[in-house]
């Protein structure tokens, strides 16, 4: 207990904790200027120091080595005895040449897009939304206008670069009936379509998105230009018929009535027994793995009615589009996939 002039040994502890909370916005900042300066990519070689890494990236190396030591406590750095900073597991992912590089993820998640709305998190609780009055314009609109963004540090490269690994887990976690044909809905790039028709030899694969978003498409990855073509659309309008829809991060980035409107579109273009996919963080009823909850308060700063929602709430979506759940699959991460069919 707290007394007008004393407190606990217990108490103080748990206030410190508090202040200590308050300051980790810190450490994604850490994170975010030693990948836009390229620190892992100079560490492939092998160690250095702090003076090293200054002079090769000509910065300050005072400041440097204060930015490193916080890294370091996070585990993304080690630092020897003797002052040498090496990679870790996790650092390699910064690597631009790591063929599963979450770089362009890391600079996607830590933008000004996400940070200036969180920082009014108060006025959203009070008023609503801020993004637009912070950048004349809603999410999506703001980022497809930033034509002269580097092709690292763009929204489409930070989702392609962040689904490489996702796409892993979520591939792994489902069975793709063979010879089906698969369409992946808003599908960017088609990181995920790549990651499915890879492990699939039967499979056959649309890309459906915007298109001037198709035009950056990777699919000639697969070197089977047979297996796969895309078609360009809106979500809101018409989609492609297709045994299975994929919808990853769509549903959650969308208010209850324009979610419903995409998901009736699809039911419109289903087959009797297509089969549509939710792939998405969703909010259980608890042991919520670190992510879920991160991910939700994204779509509350950022998006305008962008929610992660549980399963009984997806579940009133998709009835009042004429489908059901099947199934829900939640993998060990924040990812889950609900598979929904026609009713």
């Amino acid at each position: 207990m707290i007394s007008e002039n004393t407190v606990s040994t217990q108490d103080c502890k748990q206030g410190i904790y508090l202040l200590e909370q308050s300051m980790s916005y810190l450490w994604p900042a850490a994170l975010r200027s030693v990948t836009l300066l390229g620190v892992a990519d100079h560490l492939t070689e092998g160690p250095k120091t702090h003076d090293e890494l200054a002079q090769e990236l000509g910065v300050d190396a005072q400041s440097l080595q204060r930015v490193m030591r916080i890294l370091t406590s996070r585990k993304v750095f080690e630092e020897s005895d003797k002052g040498y900073f090496s990679l870790t597991p996790a650092a390699h992912f910064l690597c631009k040449n790591h063929s599963h590089s979450l770089r362009s993820a890391i600079l996607m998640l830590t933008d000004k897009t996400f940070w200036e709305p969180a920082a009014r998190l108060d006025d959203i609780l009070k008023e609503g939304p801020v993004f637009d009055s912070i950048f004349g314009m809603p999410f999506y609109d703001y980022w497809n206008q930033q034509t002269d963004s580097p092709s690292d540090n763009n929204f489409h490269a930070g989702m392609s670069s962040m689904s490489k690994i996702e796409n892993e887990v979520l591939v792994a976690s489902y069975d793709f009936p063979p010879n089906a044909t698969v369409v992946d809905i808003a599908g960017g790039y088609g990181n995920l379509l790549l990651c499915v028709l890879r492990k699939h030899a039967s499979l056959r694969g649309i890309l459906f998105d915007q298109q001037n978003v198709l035009e950056k498409n990777i699919l000639h990855q697969l070197n089977d230009d047979s297996r796969w073509h895309t078609e360009s659309g809106s979500f809101f309008e018409k989609c492609p018929t297709a045994d299975i829809y994929m919808l990853k991060y769509i549903i959650m980035d969308w208010s209850d009535e324009k979610a419903k409107k995409i998901l009736k579109t699809c039911r419109g273009a289903m087959k009797a027994d297509s089969k549509i996919l939710i792939m998405e963080p969703v909010i259980k009823e608890n042991h919520n793995e670190v992510g879920r909850y991160e991910i939700d308060l994204l779509l509350l700063t950022s998006f305008d009615g962008g929610r992660a929602r549980t399963e009984q709430e997806l579940a009133a979506m998709l009835d009042e589009a004429d489908l059901k759940i099947n199934r829900v699959i939640h993998t060990p991460y924040y990812l889950s996939v609900v598979e929904a069919i026609i009713k």
